[in-house]
């Protein structure tokens, strides 16, 4: 939830129209671990406070309603559902692809950069191959013990598919940003993502 949360604020405090999709519409599922006491902070206090957000989020839209045209950029929070559920999604990788081609900033928080891992630059290589990257650690995932769960580790698949993979000390903020690219590597890189992703964005006079 954080990491839908932080970044939200950030970019729509500072006047960015936000569109919310999903794969299949509606209300996504959030990590419940995420929704525990321990883990909240202000950006998520703030969210469960503001019914008109609650009510956007009951009703994302699906990921094949969005066309690329229709957008400055792209951004992808993470939890570990994207290892599972975006990391092979078509319609998640034509979309970010369509980002990509038409050289709008493709952002990624955590275990979100599993979506890109599919997914194909303008020549056919993997989209990650000789760019910059983070995402979540091994050392991290075997903080929330959950290294022998998830189907893959996104730091050894990101390094497979040759990207240019580092990180930070676990659990601090920790971004990379690679010409269009921005990763972020855990929970607390979320809001700096975001901020980096406006950063971009207004280069390029996008807002």
């Amino acid at each position: 939830m954080e990491e839908f949360a932080a970044p939200f604020y950030a970019m729509a405090d500072e006047g960015v129209d936000i569109t919310i999709a999903s794969p299949k519409g509606g209300q996504p599922p959030v990590d419940p671990k995420s929704e525990a006491p321990d883990a909240q902070t202000e950006a998520t206090k703030r969210y469960y406070a503001d019914a008109a957000l609650k009510e956007k989020m009951a009703h994302t839209k699906k990921l094949t309603d969005v066309n690329a045209t229709d957008f400055d950029a792209v951004f992808y929070p993470g939890g570990h559902g994207p290892m599972w559920d975006l990391y092979d999604d078509k319609n998640s990788i034509a979309l970010i692809e369509s980002f990509w081609k038409a050289g709008k900033p493709v952002a990624a928080v955590c275990h979100a950069p599993s979506a890109l891992l599919n997914v194909k630059d303008e020549k056919g290589e993997p989209l990650v191959k000789g760019k910059k990257v983070t995402g979540f650690t091994n050392t991290e995932e075997e903080g929330v013990q959950l290294t022998n769960v998830v189907p893959y580790l996104l730091e050894d698949e990101l390094k497979a598919r040759g990207g240019s993979y580092s990180k930070g000390s676990d659990w601090t903020s920790y971004v990379v940003e690679d010409g269009m690219l921005i990763t972020g590597q855990n929970p607390a890189s979320s809001e700096e993502a975001a901020k980096k992703l406006l950063a971009v964005l207004e280069k390029s006079n996008a807002y």
